[in-house]
């Protein structure tokens, strides 16, 4: 297993999406260092960011970059709409509360900490002696990086996740063909969730470089919409063949529980297993599991949702739909003898190419 990257907020996102390249305020913050000038920008004008200003004027006006690194050229703070279509005031004092924490030592920087800790507005430093844009959203912090190190360490994300895309296909080719035997158990179901699971968090930081890199991520995601294609899906479909559902736990708490584990849970099959509220536990990962069907199902075409799940309701386990004649399964209300057939044909060449794919 890899190492992936803490997880950001969606407000620090919501924030670097605002600076990414390509945006406006982006180029007035890269005008402002090719000015060699600092500046602290405060997005949001409410009163909260108010009630800490002092001094300054106020300016309301259109926001440009050539306007934004005219006013940097004064001392004070520059604060922007929240959605950074406007300037609303220039050369402000801030006066955040002194008691907030923070661990900055340049004044610029330890204001803009403690205004972002105060108030739930994003605060951009840019650092007059070091050239470096930081951004501060709550507790978080971020500090820019140059594009070109950015696309990198993005390539290298890519294929780290591509490793692990092609890993998790052989364990679900392998998971089909098992369940099509009926000879599943529960390390095996484990197994690929572990994996699905890891695919979507590398996949996850991927997607921050893409928001940090604006309009210069664009091949970079086409690239990761193809590699996550079907991916969160089938996460679901897993789960949703295997948990048992009571009056407290049910599909969505389950996909909640597992997106939330910690790393170090995650890589222990038993703890993912026991999280879940998976069949057996910690008891014996080698005990054995059916699947309701509905994962190989969905693979069939033409087959709606709602007619996956009357046919797990009608005949509770994908070992009984495959044993089911075409009488049997036209049956089911809603169900066609085309229909049927269809779903008959479907599962017989699906069990055909697993069991193919996983011999060969």
């Amino acid at each position: 297993m890899t190492a992936v990257a803490p997880r950001r907020s969606q407000a620090l996102l919501s924030a670097l999406a605002a600076v990414a390249p390509g945006q406006p305020l982006r180029e007035g913050l890269d005008r402002i260092l090719q000015a060699s000038k600092g500046a602290l920008i405060v997005v949001g004008d409410g009163p909260e960011v108010l009630n800490i200003c002092s001094g300054g004027f106020l300016l309301d006006a259109a926001f440009s970059p050539q306007r934004l690194s005219e006013l940097a050229k004064m001392d004070g703070a520059i604060i922007l709409a929240s959605d950074a279509s406007r300037i609303a005031r220039a050369n402000v004092h801030l006066v955040p509360n002194p008691n907030v924490p923070t661990s900055e030592t340049g004044t610029r920087h330890r204001t803009a900490e403690r205004v972002a800790r105060s108030i739930s507005v994003p605060v951009i430093s840019v650092s007059e002696d070091m050239a470096i844009i930081s951004i501060y959203v709550n507790g978080e912090k971020h500090q820019l990086e140059a594009i070109p190190s950015l696309v990198n360490r993005a390539n290298q994300a890519l294929q780290t996740l591509e490793r692990y895309k092609n890993r998790l296909d052989e364990v679900a080719g392998s998971l089909s063909a098992l369940e099509v035997e009926d000879l599943v158990t529960l390390r095996d179901v484990v197994t690929l969730l572990q994996r699905t699971e890891m695919v979507v968090r590398i996949g996850e930081e991927v997607l921050q470089y893409v928001v940090e890199l604006g309009v210069d991520g664009r091949l970079i995601r086409l690239q990761l919409d193809e590699l996550l294609g079907g991916v969160v899906d089938d996460r679901r479909l897993v789960i949703r063949d295997y948990f048992q559902p009571d009056a407290s736990w049910n599909l969505q708490k389950a996909m909640e529980t597992l997106s939330d584990l910690e790393t170090e849970r995650l890589l222990d099959l038993e703890s993912v297993a026991t999280a879940l509220h998976l069949p057996g536990g910690t008891e014996d990962l080698d005990v054995s599991l059916q699947p309701r069907g509905y994962r190989l199902l969905s693979k069939i075409p033409r087959v709606p949702d709602s007619l996956i799940d009357d046919l797990v309701e009608r005949f509770g386990s994908l070992s009984k739909i495959m044993r089911a004649t075409i009488e049997d399964l036209s049956e089911v209300a809603g169900v066609s003898d085309n229909q049927g057939r269809a779903i008959k044909e479907g599962l017989s060449r699906l069990a055909e190419s697993s069991i193919l794919d996983r011999y060969s």
